[in-house]
């Protein structure tokens, strides 16, 4: 299929949207589609519709705040988490996403404790799993790191962000040859290992 038929397929889907748009599901749809385009500007004008029509539309308040955290406003991406999880207290996601906020501004304790409830919500949220090793790992504990990341490639072989955490904790406990081998395992799946890293396994 050409780029020419994939666009005209997705604006057939907007204009298709648009028409079932008065309700907030029919914006959320919507905005999911600006947001597959990266119009962000669209896509949060549709999600503030989808929330106006149906206020307890726990995945638009998500949405928006990814958003947020695309422009680097931390505190309004926190905000909209928040509200994502009083209406939804079970909705692994905005935890998870709260305790991302938390890495950034350096709050590893409230970090860790983010991505646990997110993970008693959803054990098998990766992104929440792999993160919690990260924090792990950034309060000194290489160790729990593993744990928990090799539970992530147990289950997703070739989740990159996890062979990397891997990597990282095993350069942490002084094993390169281990570390080699997870960056190895990291590049092969996708994920961009800084060559300072790469370096540092090598020496």
């Amino acid at each position: 299929m050409s780029d020419k038929d994939k666009k005209q397929i997705v604006e057939e889907f907007k204009e298709e949207m648009k028409a079932t748009s008065d309700t907030g599901t029919g914006h959320y749809n919507l905005a999911m589609t600006y947001l597959g385009e990266r119009d962000f500007e669209a896509a949060e004008k549709e999600l503030r519709l989808a929330i106006q029509e149906e206020p307890e539309l726990a995945e638009a308040y998500v949405q928006l705040g990814g958003i947020a955290m695309y422009r680097g406003d931390l505190d309004s991406c926190m905000s909209y988490n928040k509200m994502a999880a009083d209406i939804r207290p079970r909705f692994a996601v905005p935890h998870g996403n709260m305790g991302f906020v938390h890495l950034q501004k350096q709050d590893v304790d409230k970090a860790i404790a983010s991505f646990r409830k997110a993970l008693s919500f959803d054990p098998g949220f990766l992104q929440a799993r792999t993160s919690l090793g990260a924090a792990y790992l950034m309060q000194g504990d290489a160790t729990a790191c593993l744990e928990e990341c090799t539970k992530v490639v147990t289950k997703e072989p070739k989740f990159g962000p996890a062979w990397n955490n891997i990597g990282l904790a095993h350069l942490e406990l002084g094993d390169k040859a281990k570390a080699r081998e997870a960056f190895d395992k990291a590049l092969a799946s996708g994920y961009d290992v800084p060559e300072q890293l790469l370096q540092e396994a090598r020496d």
